[in-house]
C-alpha cells in the first residue's frame, strides 16, 4: 500500500510526524507467543504474519511507547495498516493494553494514531474479545483523569474505531480518511460513501476535527496543553462585557452597584489567572477601565429589547475576546450537531485551559445539550474549570425537537452541572429563555450583562398565558423582575458585567 500520502504513512511515520526531532522510545509488552497458526490452527496463519513482518518491518499491527509533541510528553501508540490491515489480534491486545497501563503508571496522556480494519479472523472470537480488554484499559485511564486523543487515519474501521477511535475523548481526523465501523467489503452496497469519510463523521457530530496532516502536531500539542493532566486549576475567570462595537465596556457592577473592574464581580469566578495576552487582553481590567458604568435598562420591556439587539456581541465575539486558543468539540456523539452551541476547550493568554460551553442566540437543540453535557462531564473529569455563556430565547420547542429526546437532553445538562466538581463559571450575555437558558447556569456564580435578561418565560408568552393584551407586554416583563439588577436583588446573579 503507498505511503507517499499522510493518511497512507507507516505507523512509525505517523509517529514522527507528530514527535519530530523529539523522538519516540519504543516499549514491548512481555513475550506471549502464539501456538502454531494462531489460537484456531488457522492454516497459513504463521506465513501469513512472517510475510507481513517481512514487507513492513513490523512484529505487530500497533507499536507503542513514550514521545513529546510539542512541549508535552505523552504515550503514543499506533498501527500499521499494512500488517495484516492493521487488524487487532491478542498480541495486538497485548500491545494496546500495556500502552495504556504505561499512561496509567506514568500518569501521561495517551494519544492514538488509528488505521485498522477491525478484528483479525484468523484469531476468530480470540481477537474479539480483544475489544473488550481495550475498553477496560480505556475504562481505568479514565477513571485516573487522564485524557485519551484519537487520530483517525485512512482507513479506521471495524472494532478499532468503536473502540480505540471513538472512544477517545477527542477524536481528530486525517481528511479523506475512512472511517465508520463498517469497512468497504461489509457494508450495504448501495451505501453512501460520504457516511464513511471523515468528513461525513464530522457532518454527523462523530468526530471533533478534520485536520490536514501539516497541522497536525499544532493541533495536537494544544490539546494535549489544555486536557492535561492538570491539578487545582483556578476557577474560569468572568469574562468582561463586550460594547455592540465589540470593544470592553469600562466596569463591572457588584450587587451593591458600585464598580469592580471589568468582568471581575463578586465571587469565585474571577479568582486567578488574567488571561493577559489573550485575543485583545481579556478578562482583567485595567486602571483605563474606569469610565462611566453603562446604564442599566430602566424597565423590563428596555432590557429585553437590549439582549434582542441584533447589534449586540454574540457568544463567537466573547470567545474571541477571552481566549488565546479555542480547540471545539464537535457534536452530540448520537449523530447530530447544533450550530447554534458551541463547545470545546481553549487557552487563555495565560495558557490557563479553560472548556466552554456558549449558546448563540438561537433555541438550544437536544444535540446541543448533549454535546454541552459531553463537555462538561469531559472538564470534570480532567479537573478543567467551565465557562457557559448563556444567551437563548429558550430551547427548541418544535417537533423534530420532542422526537429527538428535547427533555431528556436538558435534564442530563442540568444533571452534567450539578455533579461538576470543577468550578463552573457563567455569563448571561443576551436572552435567558426560562430552563433552556438555566440548564447551563451555574448555581451561585452566575453573572449578568447589562444587555442581558433571565426570566421563566418570556414576556409575550407570560403576558398570553395571563390573556393580557400585547400592550400590557411591557408591564408584564416589569412584573416578571427580569433586568440584570433585579437578578442581583433576587439573588440569582453575583454581579453585573459591564
Amino acid at each position: 500500500m503507498p505511503d507517499a500520502g499522510p493518511d497512507r504513512a507507516t505507523a512509525r511515520k505517523a509517529i514522527a510526524l507528530l514527535t519530530g526531532a523529539a523522538g519516540f522510545t519504543e516499549h514491548r509488552p512481555p513475550p506471549s507467543p502464539l501456538p502454531p497458526d494462531g489460537p484456531l490452527g488457522w492454516a497459513g496463519y504463521d506465513a501469513a504474519r512472517e510475510r507481513a513482518s517481512a514487507r513492513t518491518g513490523e512484529e505487530e499491527s500497533v507499536l507503542y511507547g513514550t514521545g513529546v509533541v510539542g512541549d508535552r510528553a505523552c504515550v503514543l501508540l499506533s498501527f500499521e495498516f499494512d500488517f495484516l490491515g492493521g487488524s487487532l489480534g491478542r498480541q495486538t491486545g497485548d500491545r494496546l493494553a500495556a500502552a495504556y497501563e504505561l499512561a496509567l503508571a506514568r500518569r501521561l496522556p495517551l494519544v492514538a494514531l488509528v488505521a485498522t480494519g477491525g478484528s483479525r479472523m484468523q484469531e476468530g472470537m480470540i481477537a474479539l474479545t480483544q475489544l473488550q480488554r481495550v475498553a477496560a484499559a480505556s475504562v481505568r485511564l479514565r477513571a485516573a483523569g487522564l485524557p485519551q486523543i484519537a487520530v483517525v487515519r485512512d482507513p479506521t474501521t471495524g472494532g478499532g474505531w468503536a473502540t480505540v477511535g471513538a472512544g477517545a475523548d477527542v477524536v481528530l481526523a486525517l481528511p479523506g480518511a475512512q472511517v465508520g465501523f463498517a469497512g468497504s467489503r461489509v457494508r450495504p452496497p448501495d451505501a453512501d460513501p460520504y457516511a464513511y469519510s471523515a468528513e461525513g463523521q464530522f457532518e454527523a457530530g462523530q468526530v471533533d476535527a478534520v485536520v490536514p496532516a501539516d497541522e497536525l502536531t499544532a493541533a495536537v500539542t494544544h490539546w494535549l496543553r489544555a486536557l492535561g493532566p492538570h491539578e487545582d486549576l483556578p476557577a474560569a475567570p468572568v469574562p468582561r462585557a463586550l460594547s455592540v462595537a465589540g470593544a470592553p465596556v469600562p466596569r463591572a457592577l457588584s450587587a451593591a452597584g458600585a464598580g469592580t473592574g471589568a468582568g471581575a464581580g463578586t465571587g469565585a469566578g474571577a479568582a486567578k489567572g488574567s488571561g493577559a495576552g489573550t485575543g485583545s487582553g481579556a478578562g482583567t481590567p485595567s486602571a483605563a477601565d474606569s469610565g462611566p458604568a453603562v446604564p442599566l435598562p430602566e424597565t423590563g420591556r428596555e432590557a429585553v429589547a437590549r439582549a434582542r439587539d441584533p447589534r449586540r456581541p454574540r457568544a463567537e465575539a466573547y470567545l474571541a475576546d477571552y481566549f488565546a486558543v479555542r480547540l471545539p468539540l464537535h457534536g452530540d456523539r448520537s449523530g447530530s450537531t447544533d450550530p447554534g452551541l458551541l463547545c470545546g476547550f481553549g487557552l487563555r493568554g495565560d495558557g490557563q485551559p479553560v472548556a466552554y460551553v456558549a449558546q448563540c442566540g438561537t433555541p438550544t437543540r437536544p444535540a446541543g445539550y448533549r454535546a454541552a453535557a459531553r463537555t462538561i462531564r469531559l472538564a470534570d473529569r480532567l479537573g478543567v474549570p467551565v465557562l457557559t455563556l448563556v444567551d437563548t430565547p429558550g430551547a427548541a420547542n418544535d417537533a423534530e425537537a420532542e422526537r429527538a429526546g428535547a427533555g431528556a437532553a436538558i435534564a442530563d445538562t442540568f444533571a452534567a452541572v450539578a455533579a461538576a466538581r470543577v468550578p463552573v463559571t457563567t455569563l448571561v450575555i443576551g436572552e435567558g429563555g426560562s430552563g433552556g437558558a438555566l440548564a447551563l447556569a451555574a448555581p451561585d456564580n452566575t453573572h449578568v450583562t447589562v444587555d442581558s435578561y433571565f426570566s421563566v418565560i418570556a414576556p409575550e408568552l407570560a403576558a398570553a398565558i395571563l390573556k393580557r393584551p400585547p400592550s400590557e407586554t411591557g408591564a408584564t416583563a416589569d412584573q416578571l423582575r427580569l433586568r440584570p439588577q433585579d437578578l442581583v436583588d433576587l439573588g440569582f446573579a453575583r454581579s453585573i458585567v459591564g
